[in-house]
């Protein structure tokens, strides 16, 4: 079968690769359909690592996808031959004392598709996954929709670690594909104000239209003045999407003492700073969200009944041919990307 590889920093190759054959009774083939572009993956092409995570080449990255199910085995219960479902990319052991607790994104023996050291990822043709990351979709979602309910999940799971937002003043310090997600998510909440910044004036724009009541450019502007200006009572809840030093700093003047720094975006760098004093005199709470856990069927829920409409966010399509193309678009921000879609297969 076809595959995309990283084979070094920014060089991606299509290879030809043996088709994955179920192992467990548990397991699924899946024909994969469509994959999505995620910013980790951009940092595996474009650094190679994330954090300890060190690519060995040649390495197949993406987590984002959907399938259709080809192949089941002998104890596979939840999908069918013929069914298309959304991947939850992260298998965990079960019987760990952090799956024992339902912490399954913490999962101490866990795998994750595209993770170097774990697995290899879904860019490619045919992956066999556990019944229990297959999410069967319905006719009413598409294949590219399937394919959003990961990243999707990601911010509705941030949500959910939060406090209650109802009611609440808000930020999202970044606009990509994962806080236009935080800021669809939290909006079924009815928070009072959803604040958020970025640096790409096109992703403000479309965080305008997803119902924020304010977006700035910190290039621009002093967001951290500007903020403060309008709610002098500050916020009380940031969702620090982007992974920047520059967020952090400004996710702690921005909030109010006891307010909750949510922590979602990955950093480049190994090690951040904080404002340690005002940490500390704020009282501030800080949460750090990894992945999501348990929220890939009630993100699926919410998109069949309709509450959730992220098709905005699919800007770009590639075949799988043109996989590079796709990971060059999304590395350099351009051509106005929010999420670029790998075509694998028809559905």
């Amino acid at each position: 079968m076809k595959g995309v590889v990283l084979t070094g920093i920014r060089q991606v190759m299509i290879a030809d690769i043996p088709v994955p054959a179920i192992q467990q009774p548990t397991d699924v083939l899946l024909k994969v359909v469509r994959v999505g572009i995620c910013g980790s993956d951009v940092h595996y092409y474009a650094q190679g690592r994330i954090g300890n995570q060190v690519v060995q080449y040649p390495y197949r990255v993406g987590h984002e996808c959907s399938g259709v199910v080809e192949q089941i085995g002998e104890r596979v219960r939840g999908v069918k031959p013929g069914d298309l479902v959304a991947v939850d990319p992260l298998v965990s052991c079960g019987h760990c004392e952090q799956c024992r607790r339902r912490r399954f994104n913490t999962c101490l023996n866990q795998r994750f598709l595209g993770c170097p050291g774990q697995m290899e990822g879904c860019l490619c043709e045919y992956i066999v996954m556990p019944d229990a990351c297959c999410y069967p979709v319905g006719p009413e979602l598409s294949a590219e929709e399937a394919a959003l309910a990961e990243p999707l999940a990601v911010g509705l799971y941030a949500v959910r670690s939060a406090v209650p937002l109802r009611g609440k003043k808000i930020a999202i310090l970044g606009a990509g594909a994962i806080g236009l997600s935080v800021l669809l998510t939290a909006r079924l909440d009815e928070p009072a104000a959803v604040y958020v910044t970025d640096k790409l004036d096109y992703r403000l724009a479309a965080a305008r239209r997803q119902g924020a009541c304010w977006a700035g450019n910190p290039d621009r502007i002093d967001i951290v003045k500007d903020l403060q200006t309008q709610e002098p009572m500050l916020l009380d809840v940031v969702f620090q999407c982007c992974g920047e030093q520059e967020a952090l700093d400004q996710a702690v003047e921005l909030l109010k003492p006891g307010g909750h720094l949510m922590i979602v975006g990955i950093p480049e760098a190994d090690r951040v700073s904080l404002a340690i004093h005002s940490l500390r005199r704020k009282e501030l709470t800080l949460v750090n969200v990894r992945r999501q856990n348990e929220c890939e069927q009630a993100t699926i829920d919410l998109m069949r009944e309709g509450r959730l409409q992220p098709q905005f966010l699919l800007t770009h399509r590639f075949p799988l041919e043109e996989a590079a193309r796709a990971f060059d678009l999304v590395d350099r921000y351009q051509d106005g990307v929010l999420r670029a879609m790998v075509e694998v297969a028809s559905p």
